[in-house]
């Protein structure tokens, strides 16, 4: 019995409309499944991070359904999409987006923290064991801002597995990082579908980078021509 794909797109279609009508996603459909690292690669302006932005739930103007743990969500409300976010889906992005205001631990609280399901001691206890994995537990009470790039790079993806989600998506995670860091956040997801069986979308324009993944959807001119 085959276990039901973590995510599922089918004929998703996206139209902008500035000022004219333009379809920048063309029946996109795939499937991805439990533990399997992917990247999804292609040029500029192909829908990558559109797609993105539509798998993660925080775009609902499209057509085409996609479901997540073998539940459609294409339809469900705003305020459900929120949960499922916060309970399923880690995100990481080219810029760490981590509050400078706040010490390291607490930036990895903070999808605890949304969640509310757990008392703050066991979201620290928590917050520190993803740490350890980026062996970043010693910066754990230093801001944010005393870090270095590829040190709130890591912090940033710790943040992500804070609610042990069923994926991880990514809009190009190594895109500001020297080939030294790109290359310790590689290696950390790639333990992480390895060691975790952690799910993984990556967009990224990085060919060494997908290279090393499962498998790489690429993308042209909305479409998806190869998976």
């Amino acid at each position: 019995m085959q276990e039901p794909p973590v995510l599922e797109a089918q004929k998703v279609n996206k139209y902008f409309y500035s000022p004219d009508k333009t379809q920048v996603l063309k029946e996109v459909t795939f499937k991805v499944t439990r533990g399997e690292f992917v990247s999804i690669m292609g040029k500029s302006g192909c829908g990558k991070s559109t797609l993105l932005y539509i798998l993660s739930t925080m775009d609902t103007d499209y057509e085409g359904t996609l479901s997540i743990d073998g539940e459609v969500i294409t339809g469900k409300s705003p305020s459900y999409l929120s949960k499922i976010r916060n309970e399923k889906i880690g995100f990481v992005f080219q810029f760490h987006y981590l509050l400078n205001e706040f010490s390291v631990l607490e930036n990895v609280m903070i999808p605890g923290l949304k969640l509310n399901k757990k008392s703050r001691h066991e979201l620290e206890h928590i917050a520190m064991e993803k740490l350890k994995i980026f062996d970043m537990q010693d910066h754990a009470l230093k801001k944010a801002n005393q870090l270095s790039g590829g040190q709130k790079q890591r912090v940033a993806i710790a943040r992500s597995l804070m609610n042990d989600p069923l994926i991880i998506m990514g809009d190009e995670p190594t895109g500001n990082l020297d080939k030294k860091n790109s290359d310790i956040v590689f290696n950390i997801f790639k333990e992480l579908a390895q060691e975790f069986k952690q799910t993984m979308l990556i967009v990224t324009h990085d060919a060494e980078f997908a290279a090393g993944t499962d498998r790489i959807i690429e993308m042209e001119d909305g479409y998806i021509i190869k998976q």
